[in-house]
């Protein structure tokens, strides 16, 4: 069988969730498809087998009564000026509806200014207003009725068709048309009795708002959305590339994988790569935040979007287009905001039988003032108080808006949140498995000590060993050749040098005979350990530390310490973690008195240790038995299937790419106090999608009855339900406005330091 083929859709037309909600269940009935649609967005994202086309799937959306295309390629130009904003549209057609209606609105609310025959000039601003100020409203509701739905928008249409109606008829048929007629407008809560009276401000008042309300939901998706734009706009457009020795300018689509590109200070840097000629800074704050260049050189990484502040440089290219760091935050952010929570499922879901409903109280609601003997004009007031109030475009919008602002806003943070069913999971979350190298460790080996023999000096004993050790490429020879360059300058040269498999290194330094791993190996080359040196290095291993011998002339001189060091916010990330009610738990493969020792330096009481990968998998589950909801921090292949088992997976963003591609939520500054704020900014999310789901369903809950016992003028109810979606497009912004934790901000999308380790990496081959 093969597998499934993802495609996105770009869906027209859709004017409210009752929209998206029917889309999703006609593609739904396609065999093999799985298809969300998010209505905010205006997107589908389908999944579909063998027998399927995307043409199948346009045809299906096109059958429905809305428009679907494929997205353009990336290569193609984004379309610029104010065809390119779908608020645009909206704006003119507010703009003279609000001019056409305002006169309306005066003349019925002041009986001052209902000079002879006012009825008739009302009638004529108004038309407009209804018939083309309305269209979008009523185009929608034409094309649903023709496939037998009824949406929002035919709750919009009928009820400013019907005030309309009325009105005409009362002019060209009742009294309302004759010389001298008034009429009050109040803006009271009150039950009303239509009589001779017309509906025009009604009318037109009601399209305006719904307009108005429209307009500006659409801005705010704009800006909702406007992290994610940001992120596609970071990248070069141009490169100079090098070719037979000579630079050339090229459009940056030309790149590919392998080709060296030169960079002058403040050109942007055109995808990821590693630096081969020289060095300069690298201000990376357009893509992370980070406040401070980093200085780079030969063999270091850079990323695409960043911007060269400093020297020329040389790079190679290693990623480019889609698999560029930047184009990958890109889709991570855009998949979040087309994705669904289930609490938007249930949106959808009760927006989609809600209209039905609805209709049928505006039928009951006119039978029933009618066969009270209330009178028609009385009855058709309470109909189409119902019609309007109803419109539930506030439910529509309240989880997608919310979604789009804090994805978004996680991105600015350096906090990618995959999936919106990722926030439900972090409200649950009452543990939190913590993987320990790379995670809460550098996962990089560093020397923390030199203890020399008595007598021997400390830099001389380092100075030899990392000369000696600069001809390892083991991490931990790594580690001591590093701290012995930065204490004593460069290396010396080394004569026959030898690489004992397992035991360590040895080789001629300035005239000795020196030997550095295991003290087995010293042992072998009758050189033991002193007692003071016997206790150091026994006192380091005791701690979960790395103790290496160094001994030259026949003797041993000093014992190194290396360890992979703890982060410096590890142990203030832990405490943040506790203060959000979870309880952390250290897992790793490492062994039990170096896992012991790291939990102890950073302040968690429960560690599992010497686990292999499906270990971790068991663990997870184990904990999950138990009734907890586990979240897991990891940033290594081996940590994959558990990061996917959890019920909340955090990869740490300096992690492998199969860590991040298993994960719920990414920390793209790979400092664990940003699992923390993304846990907050998790829930914030979430508690506003919430808050807007209970002021929609509050509004129609209340506002409802009003409307149908007569109590709530057509008017009045008109421009409730245009607020109520302001209010929560409103509320869901204000999630822009989210900061990280005061002790947190320093470190905001810090650029990520040191390499991903590779899967089944050992730290201590030697012990």
């Amino acid at each position: 069988m093969t597998a499934p083929t993802d495609v996105e859709l770009l869906i027209g037309g859709m004017t409210c969730a009752s929209c998206a909600a029917r889309v999703e269940k006609k593609l739904n009935k396609l065999d093999g498809v799985t298809a969300t649609v998010n209505y905010a967005t205006e997107k589908a994202k389908v999944s579909f087998g063998e027998g399927i086309t995307p043409e199948d799937l346009i045809a299906t959306v096109e059958k429905t009564g809305y428009t679907a295309a494929l997205p353009a390629p990336p290569e193609a130009p984004a379309a610029d000026g104010p065809a390119a904003d779908p608020a645009a549209a909206l704006r003119r057609r507010l703009l003279l509806s609000t001019a056409l209606t305002v006169p309306v609105i005066a003349l019925a609310m002041v009986p001052a200014w209902q000079f002879d025959f006012w009825q008739w000039l009302s009638l004529t601003l108004a038309a407009p207003v209804v018939v083309w100020g309305g269209a979008p409203f009523h185009r929608a509701a034409w094309t649903n009725a023709r496939h037998g739905a009824a949406t929002m928008d035919t709750l919009i249409s009928l009820g400013t068709l019907a005030a309309f109606g009325w009105s005409l008829y009362a002019l060209f048929l009742g009294t309302a048309g004759e010389p001298g007629m008034t009429h009050r407008f109040e803006l009271t809560i009150a039950r009303g009795d239509g009589g001779a009276n017309i509906y025009l401000e009604a009318a037109a008042g009601v399209t305006t708002f719904l307009l108005a309300g429209r307009y500006f939901e659409a801005r705010s998706k704009r800006q909702a959305g406007a992290a994610l734009r940001a992120l596609l706009e970071l990248g070069a457009k141009e490169v100079s590339v090098l070719r037979g020795g000579a630079e050339r300018r090229v459009p940056v689509g030309e790149l590919t994988i392998g080709d060296l590109f030169v960079l002058r200070p403040g050109e942007k840097i055109a995808a990821d790569g590693r630096v081969t000629e020289g060095s300069s800074a690298v201000d990376a704050s357009m893509l992370t935040g980070e406040s401070v260049p980093v200085e780079v050189g030969p063999g270091d990484p850079v990323v695409g979007g960043t911007v060269n502040a400093g020297g020329r440089l040389v790079v190679r290219a290693t990623r480019i287009g889609s698999e560029t760091q930047l184009a990958q935050m890109a889709r991570l952010v855009e998949d979040a905001q087309n994705g669904k929570a289930e609490v938007q499922r249930l949106a959808d879901r009760i927006s989609g039988v809600f209209v039905p409903v609805v209709l049928a109280l505006a039928v009951a609601t006119l039978g029933f003032w009618v066969g009270t003997g209330a009178g028609l004009p009385a009855a058709f007031t309470a109909a189409v108080a119902v019609l309007i109030i109803a419109c539930p475009c506030a439910l529509g919008l309240a989880t997608p808006t919310a979604l789009m602002v804090g994805t978004g806003r996680g991105a600015q943070l350096g906090i990618l949140i995959k999936g919106p069913e990722v926030l439900e999971s972090t409200h649950r979350v009452d543990t939190v498995v913590l993987d320990k190298t790379g995670t809460v460790t550098t996962g990089r080996m560093t020397l923390l000590d030199v203890v020399p023999a008595v007598g021997e000096d400390a830099d001389l004993v380092l100075r030899l060993a990392g000369s000696l050790e600069a001809a390892s490429e083991h991490p931990i020879a790594q580690a001591v050749a590093r701290a012995a360059a930065d204490r004593t300058g460069p290396p010396a040269a080394v004569d026959g040098f030898t690489n004992v498999e397992g035991l360590g290194v040895q080789g001629v330094v300035d005239g000795h005979a020196l030997v550095v791993g295991r003290r087995r190996l010293l042992a072998d080359w009758s050189q033991p350990l002193p007692d003071d040196l016997e206790r150091a290095a026994a006192d380091a291993e005791a701690h979960g530390r790395t103790a290496i011998a160094v001994g030259w002339d026949g003797a041993a001189r000093g014992v190194l310490v290396v360890a992979d060091a703890v982060k410096e916010t590890s142990a203030q990330a832990v405490r943040q973690l506790r203060a959000l009610g979870l309880t952390p738990i250290l897992l790793t493969g490492d062994n039990a008195s170096v896992a012991r020792a790291v939990a102890a330096e950073v302040g968690i009481d429960e560690v599992i240790a010497e686990v292999l990968p499906q270990g971790k998998v068991d663990v997870i589950r184990r904990l999950q038995a138990e009734g907890r909801t586990v979240a897991m921090v990891g940033d290594g292949v081996n940590d994959a299937a558990a990061l996917a088992q959890a019920d909340l997976g955090l990869a740490m963003g300096t992690g492998s790419d199969v860590a991040i591609e298993a994960s719920d939520l990414t920390l793209v500054r790979g400092d664990l106090r940003g699992a923390a704020d993304a846990i907050r900014l998790a829930r914030r999310t979430l508690a506003t999608i919430k808050g807007n789901l209970f002021w929609a369903f509050a509004y129609n809950v209340a506002a409802l009855p009003l409307a149908a016992t007569g109590l709530l003028n057509p008017m009045i109810a008109g421009a409730a339900m245009a607020l109520s979606s302001v209010f929560v497009v409103t509320n869901s912004l204000r999630l822009r406005g989210f900061a990280p934790l005061p002790e947190n901000r320093d470190a905001v999308a810090a650029v990520p330091s040191g390499r991903p380790r590779a899967d089944g990496e050992t730290l201590d081959a030697r012990s």
